[in-house]
Parts: structure tokens; sequence; C-alpha cells
């Protein structure tokens, strides 16, 4: 499980290579339902087990903003409260469905310090029994020292 960081990293204390606190997400009905309505999204797939099986799915699954949300958490529980995200790019893959859980990893990629702030890119991916949900890159801002 990932640790909720009391105190953000520092870029010095950051290297290319370093690999992020594996985080484990157990998907339930409630979760995905929960992510759909906090983003208000409505489609049937994303809180409606047998319409989503008609369209071919295994269940009703995560929607894409729900996940971005997780992203989001998996990196700054490991940076810390004085990080700034500022871009998520991600692409979905397998769906995250009720009883999978979603394992989430990630690396910092490229590391750069321009006054008090680093700029840090991660790679992330989000995977579970299906394959890979979600693989991508965030950029955030740490504090440099």
């Amino acid at each position: 499980m990932t640790r909720l960081a009391t105190e953000s990293i520092r870029g010095g204390d950051v290297a290319v290579g370093d690999a992020l606190p594996p985080f484990a997400l157990p998907v339930t009905s409630t979760v995905i339902v929960a992510g759909a309505i906090a983003s208000r999204d409505f489609m049937p797939v994303h809180h409606d087990p047998d319409y989503a099986r008609a369209q071919g799915a295994p269940h009703m699954f995560m929607n894409i903003l729900t996940t971005n949300g997780y992203v989001a958490r998996f990196v700054t529980d490991w940076a810390g409260p004085e990080a700034m995200l500022k871009k998520i790019a991600i692409r979905l893959g397998a769906p995250a469905i009720p009883g999978q859980a979603l394992h989430f990893s990630g690396e910092v990629k490229q590391k750069s310090i321009e006054g008090d702030e680093c700029l840090l890119e991660l790679a992330v991916a989000a995977s579970n029994e299906l394959g890979e949900h979600a693989s991508g890159t965030v950029m955030l801002t740490v504090p440099a020292r």
C-alpha cells in the first residue's frame, strides 16, 4: 500500500530510475459507481453490469476520469503535499472491473532542477488480471531542496 507522505520529497532526494512504492486499489462496484457519479459520467457501462455485458464488457467498468484521479493519488501519495501536478497523459487498456484490484507502479524517467523547483517526469502503469489498465506519464514539480 502507498504511504501517505506528510512531507514532500525533495528534488535532491530523487534520481532517474527510482521506483515509486507500489499501490494496490481494491476495485469494487462502489468505487466504480462513485467515480462515475463524481465525474458526472452517467453512461450505463459505469453502473449497470447487465448493460455493460450487453456491450461486450465483462462487467461494469471504471471510467477514465476515475482512473486519472487514482493515478494522481498514486503519485501525490508518494511525492507529498507540496507536489504540483502539471500533466497526466494516460492510455486505457484492459477494463478495471469489480473484484480485480488495480496494481499501480511507477518510475522516475526524467528530472530537472530550475531554481527552487524540481520537475519530474514519471512513467506510470496500472494493471489487473485482465492486463494493463492504464499506462502513461505524469509531470509534476516538487521543491528542489
